[in-house]
C-alpha cells in the first residue's frame, strides 16, 4: 500500500481506526490489548505508521 507513505509518521487512534475500518472504541481496545501497536507521547496515544502498515500487510 503506497498510500501509507502519504500519512504522517504518527497517527492518532481515531485516524488509525478510520484506516482499519473499525470504531474508535475498538481501536482503543486493540491498543490496550497490544494488538494495535502504539506509542505514548505527552499523555496521548499514537500509532506508528510503519507498524500499522506491517499489521495491515500481515493480516
Amino acid at each position: 500500500m503506497s498510500d501509507f507513505d502519504d500519512l504522517p509518521i504518527l497517527l492518532t487512534v481515531s485516524a488509525a481506526a478510520r484506516i482499519l475500518g473499525i470504531s474508535r472504541a475498538a481501536a482503543y481496545r486493540y491498543v490496550e490489548s497490544g494488538v494495535l501497536p502504539s506509542k505514548r507521547l505527552g499523555g496521548r496515544i499514537y500509532i506508528p505508521r510503519d507498524r500499522l502498515r506491517e499489521l495491515v500487510e500481515t493480516a
